[in-house]
């Protein structure tokens, strides 16, 4: 039996642990991957307070785990499978056993969404990927498409800048969503050339993804981009969005768009229950924020187990 059961090992999960943990709970963190999430993925983590330098975002991940620790949380990595919510005793099952608590939050975040396009499933892992972070190494003097037009895709552009011939980014509308710090990166390399208004049609290839298809929305106009090489292949980041795990949950939770619906205090509709981080409705998907509010989600577990000891 647990005080208190952390689902989800990101930012929020890390920060819920250190300070549930600091509250003297009986904490674990379960984590299907290692600790950090998708933070893991982001090459520098610069706009959070305290580290001007700028840490990766694993260095981070790394550091908020040993924090936990050193407070008395324990680490798990185990998926999680389903969820009883409902009574005061809540349940956790995972894929290599079953845990009691009293009180459960929820930072499971959410997983890049794809575009749907023919040859994003066939090329995974040969052209396509998600992480520039991860795979950009792979493709060293290519040429590079990154769709999106939000943070993480202007960002991993500028990065894809130090390793590509040449980047593409490919937006659908006539202006970027991204900060204007990261935009000013971009209108200022001249190794990025930006598509305004055009989405991506098509992924081409053998073993690897050698032709992309892109449409410009507004003229029709569809235009064929190769790779350079005979044994060249092209590299195609795709960052339009994510989509929440919650699927594990089986219903018990209020959802808007997927995303779990919370309170300002972070809590769900269940009592002891809380959620925090990219899977809440609410809020912006910044490190800063998620570790706010797993700290918040982990003071208002506290408080609700000490009002059910009386």
């Amino acid at each position: 039996m647990y005080d208190l059961i952390i689902i989800g090992g990101g930012p929020a999960g890390l920060s819920a642990g250190i300070y549930g943990a600091r509250a003297r709970l009986n904490t674990l963190i379960l984590e299907k991957e290692m600790a950090g999430g998708q933070i893991n993925k982001t090459l520098d983590v610069e706009n959070y307070p305290g580290i001007p330098d700028g840490h990766s975002g694993m260095q981070l991940a790394m550091r908020m785990e040993e924090q936990a620790k050193a407070f008395g949380a324990e680490v798990k990595q185990e998926m999680v499978e389903s969820v009883d919510l409902k009574g005061q005793v809540k349940k956790i099952k995972t894929n290599q056993g079953e845990y009691e608590t009293l009180s459960v939050i929820i930072t499971t975040g959410a997983n890049p969404k794809k575009l749907g396009v023919p040859g994003e499933e066939e090329f995974a892992g040969r052209g396509v990927s998600y992480c520039a972070t991860c795979d950009g190494a792979f493709y060293e003097n290519a040429d590079v498409f990154v769709v999106g037009g939000g943070d993480s895709a202007v960002e991993e552009a500028n990065f894809m800048t130090k390793i590509a011939r040449k980047v593409y980014l490919v937006h659908r509308r006539d202006e970027l969503r991204a900060a204007k710090s990261l935009q000013e990166r971009v209108f200022n390399n001249d190794k990025i050339e930006i598509l305004w208004d055009s989405v991506l049609k098509e992924i081409k290839g053998d073993k690897l993804a050698k032709e992309v298809l892109i449409e410009n929305v507004k003229t029709k106009e569809v235009k064929s981009f190769c790779s350079t090489g005979d044994n060249d292949g092209l590299g195609i980041f795709i960052y339009v969005g994510y989509i929440p795990i919650t699927d594990y949950l089986g219903g018990q939770l209020d959802l808007v768009d997927g995303y779990i619906k919370t309170d300002g205090k972070m809590q769900t509709n269940l009592q002891g229950v809380y959620a925090a981080g990219d899977i809440r409705y609410e809020g912006f998907k910044q490190v800063v924020t998620a570790v706010g509010e797993g700290a918040t989600a982990a003071m208002m577990a506290e408080k609700y187990l000490s009002d059910l000891s009386r």
